[in-house]
């Protein structure tokens, strides 16, 4: 039986995957915004048409199964789901408002566990008893593994690009790359809805467990990933403009040549992590790929004292967000 908790849930986890898109919308748009290739306008409509297409072929819900496993099954209640999600809520659009392009996944995957954690020591038992630390330790990994991917592999690809383009005219050059960066950024918003919206994928269908509508082993409903690819690409035509400033000048300044570089190197990294079903950050990802483009050229062309603030907000992600949700999961425990 569908009960007025589990409807709640369920549109509150759409929210965040409509927030989502408009808190990482930054991450597809911004090197093809910053170079002027697309207007905004045009460039967050290239961005959610290719976040939906990701539905066609990401089939596999690798990711939604890692996430779906966070916490440990006889922990997942609605009010733990509702906890988690109203703090993940909480901290993306703090991060926004502030312009900080933090991890939707890591804030996810933080408000799970905590209200997960804040369940067990309701019960009096070990609050690692309600995690599965498998999945966690892989997400926590791959803050530092996903960026310094991200940025080895936009480093080679501008090696390769520059070797390869080395003999042409620079205006003819200029042409090219400006018209490689619309595929290049397609590819980098596939790959980004393709992870991304898998997240929410796995929040919905545990929900659904726990209010007892699906048996674990079930298929996912088609409604569910539909749903999830949809508000992902909604969110994304809502743009996120503050975020866009840090990430497409900020950083480092990004030409046409080293969108190109960065964005592929960031659909790369994406599509490896999606295939092993790890949920990495497209933040991290495209923010560890500028910074090669930008290595390339020089050390000092990186504003490192902008990259070490957005290192505290990646450090500070998941433990605030475990931490909000504690404390929200006591608050609702309270009333049911």
């Amino acid at each position: 039986m569908v009960t007025t908790l589990l409807v709640v849930v369920i549109v509150l986890a759409i929210a965040f995957d409509y927030i989502n898109g408009f808190h990482d919308a930054a991450n597809s748009i911004a090197t093809i915004v910053s170079t002027k290739v697309l207007s905004p306008f045009q460039a967050v409509l290239w961005a959610a048409i290719f976040n939906f297409a990701a539905y066609f072929y990401f089939t596999d819900h690798k990711v939604a199964n890692t996430i779906a496993k966070t916490v440990i099954e006889n922990f997942i209640t609605l009010e733990v789901i509702l906890a988690g999600l109203l703090a993940a809520i909480t901290w993306n659009l703090f991060t926004w408002w502030f312009g900080i392009p933090s991890s939707s996944s890591h804030t996810l995957i933080g408000g799970f566990a905590g209200a997960g954690m804040a369940k067990a020591a309701s019960l009096g038992v070990s609050v690692m008893s309600a995690i599965n630390l498998a999945p966690i330790l892989k997400v926590v990994a791959f803050i530092v593994l996903a960026p310094v991917i991200g940025m080895v592999i936009s480093v080679i690809i501008s090696i390769i690009i520059l070797h390869i383009s080395k003999n042409a005219r620079p205006s003819v050059a200029e042409k090219w790359f400006k018209r490689l960066q619309l595929i290049s950024s397609a590819a980098l918003s596939f790959t980004h809805g393709g992870n991304d919206a898998q997240k929410v994928m796995g929040i919905i269908y545990v929900a659904m467990v726990a209010g007892n509508v699906l048996h674990t082993g079930d298929a996912m409903p088609e409604w569910i990933p539909i749903s999830c690819y949809a508000a992902i690409a909604l969110g994304t035509m809502s743009g996120g403009w503050k975020i866009v400033k840090t990430m497409g000048s900020k950083i480092t300044k990004v030409n046409a040549f080293e969108g190109v570089a960065a964005e592929t190197a960031g659909a790369v990294t994406l599509g490896i992590t999606e295939h092993f079903g790890i949920p990495v950050s497209t933040t991290h990802t495209i923010t560890g790929s500028i910074v090669g483009v930008g290595l390339l050229k020089r050390v000092s062309a990186v504003r490192w004292g902008v990259t070490v603030s957005l290192l505290w907000a990646w450090v500070l992600t998941i433990p605030v967000s475990a931490t909000l949700a504690a404390i929200v999961f006591s608050v609702i425990h309270l009333f049911f």
